[in-house]
């Protein structure tokens, strides 16, 4: 079925052995007591390079974005890329942007390449066209994930959906990157023409610029693989982080996919591991190479079994096995890695609307260098919007005049169908709820508690 699909036989291999592990009971645990905290975390602020290092550095990175997502949870249909951030621009808009900055501050701009799929490749390129330097980089501007069967859940056989036989197919995580990386030839034209580090990060989180130091420090001290991490709070405890195997020493990746019920609350225990992965990452391609080759192909990411129905819209319809990997979990392949501690602000990913919300406020704003930098001094505002804001649509609809100010809002939940006039703002604890659709008036201030009437 893969060689039929066009799939490529390094991929094939992967899945190959994923499957095996499957069949011989693998569920990709690793239990507490496999692994210590990270403690010691070199930091981001305490690198001390020279723009004539930053310049150096810049002329041999790669930047490639994943960007083979749908945005399906928020109810599009196209790349979640494509999706307005903010101020009119899309975030491929906002990544170009950010990378003709860092050629107006430095005079080097590294090429940029997607990771797509089949059905973010159109749309994604056609975006990209509005950006003529963007057609003269020397590599090619994308190249596509792999896919794989989705397993029966009882057979671990490649399961039928007549229905729909798209739904048949997934990708493999995006620990896939590597072997696709290889296989599209780009790992080998990347390397041709110098490149020796690939920064690797989501298309939606607009927090993670190529940052000039990190590439310098990497090459000065030859670092092979470095994943960045941040404190983590509250809000990221069912986030995977990052610790240490007691067998070898080596960092790893835990994800919440890979630890037992019993020990979910250790953790989610922020005190005991502190470190979350931003999924910004930094890999040396001679060596991703070098491993590939010695390996056959199988870097050996540790498994990850997402178990989910073949129709996501259907509980219903036949349980399914994803096999899949974490981009990230790469970190325990490469001796010598490191984690390395960075601010929050490299880390704006937008999953929900509640964060295309805030991402969109007056919280924000773009920076000379179409970088997003926050205006407030306080802790970002939490926002919890309601089942009639799920989806982009409707959550656009709700915000007909634009998304009310939120720079003295500490926190805003909204339950109810609830439409925000023009020029409205938030100040402090924020609960706006309503029993039928309900709108709130032009101007006006909103604190604490209110309940609108119809």
């Amino acid at each position: 079925m893969m060689v039929e699909r066009g799939v490529d036989q390094r991929a094939i291999t992967v899945f190959e052995d994923y499957w095996q592990q499957l069949a011989e009971g693998a569920q990709g645990i690793v239990r507490e007591d496999e692994i210590e905290p990270l403690v010691d975390v070199p930091e981001l602020a305490a690198i001390e390079v020279s723009d004539d290092e930053r310049r150096a550095a810049l002329a041999r990175v790669a930047i490639v974005k994943l960007n083979g997502g749908l945005g399906t949870s928020m109810g599009m249909a196209g790349p979640k890329a494509a999706l307005v951030a903010r101020d009119g621009l899309t975030f491929l808009d906002v990544i170009v942007r950010q990378l003709i900055g860092l050629e107006e501050r430095y005079g080097a701009r590294p090429p940029l390449v997607l990771m797509n799929s089949f059905r973010t490749r159109d749309a994604s390129l056609q975006i990209l066209e509005r950006y003529p330097q963007m057609a003269r980089q020397e590599l090619p501007l994308d190249f596509l994930q792999n896919m794989e069967p989705k397993l029966d859940a009882a057979a671990l056989a490649p399961v039928s959906w007549p229905e729909d036989p798209e739904l048949e197919w997934c990708p493999p995580g995006h620990g896939d990157v590597y072997v696709a990386l290889a296989a599209s030839g780009l790992l080998d034209q990347m390397r041709a023409s110098g490149i020796r580090y690939a920064f690797l990060s989501n298309s939606d989180n607009l927090g993670a610029t190529c940052d000039p130091d990190i590439a310098a420090w990497l090459m000065a001290e030859g670092i092979p693989f470095a994943a960045e991490v941040a404190e983590r709070t509250l809000n990221d405890r069912k986030g995977g982080h990052v610790a240490v195997r007691r067998s070898d020493g080596r960092l790893v990746l835990r994800e919440a996919a890979m630890v037992l019920d019993e020990e979910q609350d250790l953790f989610q225990d922020t005190s005991r591991h502190r470190w979350f992965n931003t999924n910004n990452l930094w890999v040396d391609l001679d060596r991703l190479d070098e491993l590939l080759r010695e390996r056959g192909g199988v870097l050996g990411l540790p498994i990850i079994v997402n178990r989910k129905t073949v129709d996501p819209t259907r509980p219903d319809s036949t349980p399914v096995i994803q096999i899949e990997s974490a981009m990230g979990s790469a970190i325990e392949a490469f001796e010598g890695s490191v984690a390395l501690r960075v601010p929050r602000s490299r880390f704006r990913p937008v999953k929900t609307t509640n964060e295309l919300l805030l991402l969109r406020s007056d919280v924000f704003e773009f920076d000379e260098h179409s970088r997003i930098v926050s205006r407030i001094e306080h802790k970002e505002p939490r926002v919890s919007l309601g089942g009639a804001y799920k989806f982009v649509r409707e959550f656009d609809a709700r915000f007909p005049s634009g998304v009310p100010s939120m720079r003295e809002c500490t926190s805003l939940a909204v339950d109810g169908d609830v439409t925000f006039g023009a020029d409205v703002s938030m100040v402090g604890d924020v609960e706006v709820s309503a029993q039928t659709p309900a709108t709130v008036p032009d101007g006006t201030r909103l604190e604490g508690r209110i309940s609108l009437p119809q």
